[in-house]
Formats: C-alpha cells, sequence, structure tokens
C-alpha cells in the first residue's frame, strides 16, 4: 500500500495534476466567475486577473461571464440563485451592499458566502480634454449657473459611478443630468467622443484616455489620492469632503460547504499575493486592501446599513 502511494505521488509531481482536484475533492470541473459589468472595466479586469492567478492553482480553467444590468442586480441574482457548491462565484463589488435599498432585488451581503474583498476603485471626477474646465472650482461654478446643462455618465442608475454624482448634487446644490451605460468600458468611449461631458469613474477606468491627453481628471473622490496618478488632489484636499469609492470582492452562493470554502479561500488569498494581480493593482490604480471572509461580512454589513439610510436621501432608494 505504501509503494501505491509512493507511486501516486510521482505521478502527480511529473504530469502537474493538481492535488487539490484529485480523488473526487473540489475542484473538478470548470468554475465561473459572473462579472455585473460589461467587459473593459474595472470588475471585469479584476475578475479576470483574479481567474488568471487562481487558475493554475486550483488545477481546473476558472472563465469569466459578464452579466450586466441594473447596476449589478441581474448577475448578483443569478449567483445568489445557483447550488452552492463553489463552481459559480460572483464578483460582488459595493453594489452588493445597495440592491435591496434601491429596490433593485432582493439580494445583500447575506445573501452569499463571502470569499473576499481585495481593494478599491476611488471615484474621481474625469472631462474631455476639449472642455473648458481646467479645475473643479470651474467645474462646479458651471453647474451652479447651468443646472442640468452637464452630462454625466455611469455604469447603471444606481451604480457607484452614479452614486458618486448624485452625492455631488446633494452636497454642492447642484444638478446633472445622468447617463446610464452598461459599464465603465462603454462610457469612457463617450466620453471620449464627446457625447458626454463628465465621468465620475475611477482613474483606472480612464487610464488610458488621461495619459494620452484626451481626458483630463480634476479631482479624486477618496480619503487618499490615486496611486496611479498622485497628482491629481483629492476633493477634500480643495475643501470639499465628498468620498466615494468602488470596493471589490468575490462570493459563492449562500450554504458553500466548509471545506470548498476553504479552498476558495486560499486560493484567492495566494491569487491575490501573486505577481499577477499585484502588478495589475499597481498598473491599474486599484487601491488594495485584503479581506478575509469574516472581515469582509462585517465591513459589507455596515456599508449596507450606510447605503440603506444614504439612497433614499439621495433620491434613489425605494424606502
Amino acid at each position: 500500500m505504501k509503494k501505491c502511494y509512493i507511486l501516486l505521488l510521482i505521478v502527480i509531481l511529473l504530469t502537474g495534476i493538481s492535488l487539490v482536484g484529485y480523488a473526487g475533492t473540489f475542484p473538478e470541473k470548470q468554475i465561473t466567475i459572473v462579472v455585473q459589468s460589461a467587459a473593459g472595466g474595472g470588475s471585469d479586469t479584476n475578475s479576470r486577473t483574479m481567474a488568471a492567478a487562481i487558475e493554475p492553482l486550483l488545477g481546473v480553467p476558472v472563465v469569466c461571464i459578464n452579466k450586466t444590468g441594473a447596476a449589478g442586480a441581474v448577475a448578483m441574482s443569478y449567483v445568489a440563485s445557483r447550488e452552492p457548491d463553489g463552481y459559480i462565484i460572483g464578483h460582488l463589488p459595493v453594489e452588493v451592499s445597495m440592491l435591496e435599498a434601491l429596490g433593485y432585488a432582493d439580494v445583500n451581503p447575506n445573501s452569499f458566502d463571502l470569499i473576499c474583498r481585495t481593494g478599491y476603485f476611488p471615484a474621481s471626477i474625469i472631462v474631455n480634454a476639449k472642455s473648458p474646465w481646467n479645475t473643479v472650482e470651474e467645474f462646479f461654478a458651471y453647474a451652479k449657473e447651468n443646472p442640468g446643462a452637464i452630462t454625466v455618465g455611469n455604469s447603471g442608475i444606481g451604480s457607484i459611478w452614479h452614486i458618486a454624482a448624485a452625492k455631488l448634487e446633494k452636497a454642492l446644490g447642484i444638478e446633472f443630468t445622468h447617463v446610464p451605460f452598461t459599464g465603465a468600458a462603454t462610457m469612457k468611449v463617450a466620453l471620449l467622443g464627446g457625447h458626454i461631458a463628465c465621468s465620475t469613474a475611477s482613474p483606472m477606468e480612464n487610464a488610458s484616455g488621461i495619459l494620452s491627453g484626451d481626458l483630463r481628471m480634476l479631482a479624486v473622490m477618496a480619503d487618499k489620492r490615486s496611486s496611479l496618478f498622485p497628482e491629481v488632489p483629492t476633493l477634500k484636499e480643495l475643501g470639499y469632503d465628498i468620498e466615494t469609492s468602488a470596493w471589490l470582492g468575490f462570493g459563492c452562493p449562500k450554504g458553500l460547504p466548509a471545506e470548498t470554502k476553504k479552498i476558495l479561500v486560499d486560493a484567492f488569498k495566494k491569487g491575490y499575493e501573486s505577481d499577477l494581480y499585484q502588478k495589475m493593482a499597481k498598473t491599474r490604480g486599484l487601491e488594495l486592501g485584503w479581506m478575509g471572509p469574516e472581515e469582509f461580512k462585517e465591513y459589507a454589513m455596515a456599508e449596507y446599513e450606510v447605503y440603506s439610510k444614504l439612497l433614499p436621501e439621495l433620491g434613489l432608494g425605494n424606502k
């Protein structure tokens, strides 16, 4: 019997078979990560990079599919309704803490077995470089003098980038015309083409346009400057106490077996620590911040309480 185990170990080492997937243990087949936004944005990049990082660790294909709509409600409702076997994983951004208050879906962080949070993208104020606004003060002054004249893109009504713009309206007493898109990537195309005047998405999602000089970032809506564009000030530095960030995480349908959950959490932690993921974060402006299952659940539920009160105040909730 001992010789059989030795021979088996030799075969595994020589062929590269994953120990995780051996002998009927999880995983035995393809794992799918469901992304709530369109391809090309921050959520999509986060998911696909993590998928590439954990695939060799789990020894099975890890693929991403995009299910857009209703500020992520379509994708997250789909994930919550699947079998809790570990083969369907949802990309769970900040919107998971908003969907109930928005009236989009009966889904909140408690609807899932959370795996981890990996970091956040700060909101920012970005305009076309051909616009007349060189500073955020000029932008706000124009908005006050011309209610509704500035069109601001978002990745869906009720999405975090919509919330960011709505916070500006409430805090400054201004009015925008909100234009929804399926994700930040399609929003950027519209901004580059001059079809909208502004985006409140992350620096990462507009980085290529900013670097090319086609877009101009006026300010960052976070408590610290963007690691991608550290020369751009925060709103707080400019005297406006307004901040919004889009945190990102992953989770499975509720009821995940403990051993399966442990395998996934371990894989995601190693994926987070991998050179591939760390390089993506550095080059794309993802502000890193790992949270394991329990810490992430506590954090996400605290956010749920915040948005359950804030969204109705912004005129976006159903309560």
